[in-house]
C-alpha cells in the first residue's frame, strides 16, 4: 500500500489530533505554520498529497499549485465525522489517480484510460498489451515465451503457440509507428524485457 502525504497548513489543533494517532494512519503528516513556509518547502510533492488547513487559496493559486488537492477548512464549520469523511474521499481519489499512472522509460501508462503517452502523443492499448508491459517492467528480467504464456495467458508452458510472439510483435510495431521508438520492449536470446 502506498503511503500518502497530508500537509497541514496553519491548523495546529488538527495536527495535534492526528499526531496522537499517527501509528494507526495510512498517511504521512507534515505541518506547516503558514502558506509561505509551505510554498518555500521545495521538497513538497503535492501531486499525490492532500493539503488541509486554514489558508488563503489566492496565495496558493498564485504559486501555480493545483486547487484540487486542497481542503480549506477556514470557510465552513464541519463536524469531525464530516471532516474525516472529506479526508477519506480526497485520499481515495488521490490513491486512484496515483495507482492509475505508471512511468516506464519516459512513457506514462494510464491503467484507467489504457493509453501510453509521451510528449502529448497518445497510443491506445488493449488490456493484454498493458499486462505485457506491466509484467515486463515489474520483473526487470528477460522472460522467455513459455514464461509469458504461463503468466499472462495461463497457457501450459509446453503448448505450441505463437501467441506471445504475435502479441509482442504487434505491440512493438504500434509503439514504433506512433513514437518512432524500437527500444521500449527489447528482445534477447533469453527472452523479452524492459530495462
Amino acid at each position: 500500500m502506498i503511503k500518502q502525504n497530508i500537509f497541514i497548513i496553519n491548523f495546529n489543533s488538527l495536527y495535534e489530533i492526528l499526531e496522537e494517532i499517527k501509528e494507526n494512519l495510512t498517511f504521512e503528516i507534515t505541518k506547516y505554520e503558514n502558506e509561505e513556509t509551505f510554498i518555500t518547502a521545495n521538497h513538497v510533492d503535492i501531486n499525490n498529497s492532500l493539503i488541509i488547513g486554514k489558508f488563503n487559496q489566492e496565495l496558493l493559486l498564485n504559486e501555480n499549485l493545483s486547487e484540487k488537492n486542497f481542503l480549506n477548512v477556514k470557510n465552513f464549520p464541519l463536524s469531525l465525522n464530516k471532516f474525516i469523511e472529506l479526508i477519506n474521499i480526497q485520499l481515495i481519489k488521490l490513491k486512484y489517480n496515483y495507482q492509475s499512472k505508471v512511468n516506464i522509460k519516459g512513457y506514462d501508462l494510464n491503467l484507467n484510460s489504457k493509453f501510453l503517452s509521451k510528449d502529448d502523443v497518445f497510443l491506445k492499448l488493449t488490456e493484454k498489451e498493458i499486462e505485457i508491459i506491466i509484467y515486463l517492467k515489474k520483473n526487470k528480467l528477460k522472460h522467455n515465451v513459455q514464461e509469458l504464456q504461463k503468466n499472462i495467458w495461463s497457457y501450459s508452458p509446453d503448448m505450441e503457440t505463437h501467441t506471445v510472439e504475435t502479441h509482442i510483435y504487434r505491440l512493438r510495431k504500434k509503439i514504433s509507428d506512433k513514437f518512432n521508438d524500437k527500444s521500449l520492449i527489447l528482445s534477447h536470446k533469453k527472452g523479452y524485457f524492459i530495462d
